[in-house]
């Protein structure tokens, strides 16, 4: 009976040390792992949650690296662990959910259109986890104040169609004094392809004789971002900055 005991007790020891661990040293001192064991509180039989945390990040790998694969991970394929069940698969989706949010929550407060790397900062949380392409267009008044932002188009994993005359359909209807477009390249690398020069080029035109100039086009990509008006490649367009 004193045997069961100690075992007992040593089982209850080995299912709450992320639970002293972050008292002990705080949250950041956890792997991953041990930040999932206490989301899930419990592992299942002849399973402890360190462990069942450990199955579930090595089945979310498939998806993405690290934390990232929890986010594509379908709810059906974390129902298949063994010991996850529907509340517990739907806890771990909400979080990947949560996560993204106030990542974009954060890049929010320091936003300004004006910069290339602030607007990118900002729609990278949203856009980075994608597995297809989508075409985004912003539509700002005469004092680069956001108006909205609209998805134009989503495509396949390879490549998304956009028409310039949408994109001034949307512009005039909206009343837009200028417009930005942006992108993201699911492969995770933001270089432009032929077919996004060309497009940036045709907008650029069509809006300065519509006298709804194109601010930029930016590419979402890995922790990485392209903007033409950074590289240079938008001669012609109004600065961001001059806007009043």
């Amino acid at each position: 009976m004193k045997s069961n005991k100690c075992e007992n007790n040593e089982y209850y020891r080995m299912q709450n040390l992320p639970y002293e661990k972050f008292i002990a040293h705080g949250s950041r001192s956890l792997t991953d792992s041990e930040l999932l064991a206490i989301l899930l509180r419990t592992g299942t039989r002849g399973v402890g949650v360190l462990e069942l945390s450990e199955r579930v990040l090595a089945e979310s790998a498939r998806y993405g690296n690290g934390l990232l694969g929890l986010y594509h991970i379908p709810l059906g394929e974390l129902r298949r662990i063994e010991g996850i069940g529907e509340v517990k698969a739907i806890q771990l989706k909400t979080v990947a959910e949560l996560s993204t949010r106030m990542a974009q929550a954060k890049a929010k407060n320091s936003l300004s259109f004006r910069h290339p790397a602030s607007v990118a900062d900002y729609y990278m949380e949203r856009f980075r986890h994608e597995n297809v392409e989508y075409i985004m267009l912003l539509l700002f008044d005469s004092g680069l104040h956001l108006i909205e932002d609209r998805i134009l188009s989503q495509g396949t994993v390879n490549a998304s169609l956009i028409s310039p005359r949408e994109v001034f359909i949307c512009a005039v209807q909206a009343r837009a004094a200028g417009i930005m477009l942006l992108h993201n390249h699911p492969g995770g690398d933001p270089s432009p392809s032929g077919n996004d020069v060309r497009i940036t080029e045709r907008i650029l035109q069509l809006g300065q004789l519509a006298d709804i100039p194109l601010f930029d086009h930016i590419i979402i990509g890995d922790n990485r971002y392209f903007s033409f008006k950074e590289r240079g490649l938008m001669t012609g367009a109004p600065r961001a900055e001059n806007a009043v």
